[in-house]
């Protein structure tokens, strides 16, 4: 049986592309002075959703983070309480939209190799190999990099037409999927309901976050603990990939939540 797979991305106001990254979209820099008050809401009410739950999760981290000392200690403090239900994966050193500009191995393969040194040394044992591209912007040439960077897994594809332009001008997301495959990166593509996106932004933009609240009431049961590693690094192993963003639980006045279906409590 299929199973889903739980992530969340760890961008603050500062980091979406109408702030930093795209050639064209940031055109509304927000001013870096530590995490923003959304941002401190949005981890306090994501630890209270942790609380309430059993879900393992995968957190997708910005490099850049680490160089924040409240975000350093609460990051601390979650993998020492939830140890075994929390992963940690690369989400780039900035927000950087890569595939937005024009290719840049040399550039990509050195914010990689700050951010993966940083996550390591952050996460220790709860670090794993796992790329998601800032915004999803991934294009085939980023495949060599993650590989010569031993990266084993990546999750930045969203296969719905209306964001094909963030896989690179020319590039369809069947090309990032094989350029993946070429170098032995498995692919963990999000998950979409009549070609529309349901991750992300889609979960709180109207009319899609309708279309997404209903794909995720639909989602198989989530992994249990003690079968995320082995299930999302196996490619026979089918999974149905989730996200959404820390920002999202600062919303409704801090009550948003993610929209799964009433589960079993996981082991």
């Amino acid at each position: 049986m299929e199973r889903t797979w739980l992530t969340v991305d760890f961008d603050d106001i500062r980091h979406v592309p109408t702030a930093q990254g795209h050639p064209t979209r940031s055109t509304k820099p927000v001013e870096h002075q530590g995490l923003s008050q959304a941002y401190k809401t949005g981890l306090e009410q994501f630890e209270a959703w942790l609380k309430s739950n059993h879900h393992p999760v995968t957190l997708f981290v910005i490099g850049d983070l680490l160089a924040n000392e409240a975000f350093q200690h609460w990051l601390n403090r979650m993998l020492a309480a939830y140890d075994e239900r929390l992963t940690v994966g690369c989400h780039g050193m900035t927000h950087r939209s890569w595939s937005a500009w024009p290719e840049d191995a040399d550039g990509f393969s050195k914010a990689l190799g700050e951010a993966t040194a940083l996550l390591k040394k952050a996460a220790g044992a709860n670090f794993r190999p796992w790329f998601r591209a800032p915004a999803g912007y991934v294009a085939p040439w980023m495949a060599e990099v993650l590989a010569a960077h031993d990266y084993r897994v990546d999750t930045s594809i969203n296969p719905s037409w209306l964001v094909k332009k963030k896989a690179g001008k020319g590039n369809s997301w069947a090309d990032v999927n094989a350029a993946m495959g070429s170098s032995n990166i498995i692919e963990r593509a999000w998950l979409t309901r009549f070609s529309l996106p349901v991750n992300g932004p889609a979960l709180t933009l109207f009319p899609l976050s309708l279309v997404a609240k209903g794909a995720w009431k639909r989602a198989p049961p989530v992994l249990m603990a003690n079968e995320v590693i082995k299930a999302v690094e196996d490619s026979k192993v089918g999974l149905t990939t989730l996200y959404w963003h820390v920002l999202d639980h600062s919303k409704n006045n801090g009550t948003w939540q993610p929209p799964l279906a009433q589960q079993p409590s996981a082991a």
